[in-house]
């Protein structure tokens, strides 16, 4: 099982707009190359994704399903690796002061992946989920940036003179 954390320097309401857009995935999710189809109900419980991913010609078109939705605190997906499987991927959001710290623990459900699973596949995971973690950082620190509240906000959080 792949646990990891990543605290990041925006609220989780900024996090959450990331996961919540679908066609944004291959912004952050590693190896991911293009988005085919999302779901218009995206991110609602059975609400599906289908991408393509691979390293330069070698590709695979796959697939996640939402499983469990809790907006602006959990999202649990399964993801179809063919031909490798599938496997459980639940992200969690929890408030950390202004920032968040979020959770990710992946692992396989089903496929040769679940029956490969090991220290050398969890190294990999690990190794994968922690770049995912800070591509999922800077692309929620880009919106934060960004955002029209958060310029509101700093502007009326200004010391009166």
């Amino acid at each position: 099982m792949a646990k990891r954390q990543q605290l990041i320097t925006c609220p989780p309401d900024q996090v959450w707009a990331v996961l919540a857009d679908a066609t944004g995935y291959a912004r952050w999710v590693v190896g991911t190359q293009d988005i085919l189809h999302a779901d218009a109900a995206w991110p609602a419980v059975g609400a599906e994704l289908r991408f393509r991913v691979g390293l330069g010609p070698v590709h695979f078109t796959d697939s996640c399903v939402v499983r469990i939705c809790e907006p602006g605190h959990r999202l649990e997906l399964e993801a179809k690796a063919e031909p490798f499987g599938t496997a459980r991927i639940a992200i969690e959001l929890i408030p950390w002061g202004r920032n968040t710290l979020v959770l990710l623990d992946e692992h396989p459900l089903l496929g040769p992946g679940a029956r490969l699973q090991g220290p050398p596949s969890e190294l990999l995971l690990h190794l994968r989920n922690r770049r995912m973690l800070g591509n999922l950082a800077r692309t929620a620190l880009d919106a934060h940036r960004r955002s029209p509240t958060k310029a509101k906000a700093t502007a009326t959080a200004r010391p009166a003179d």
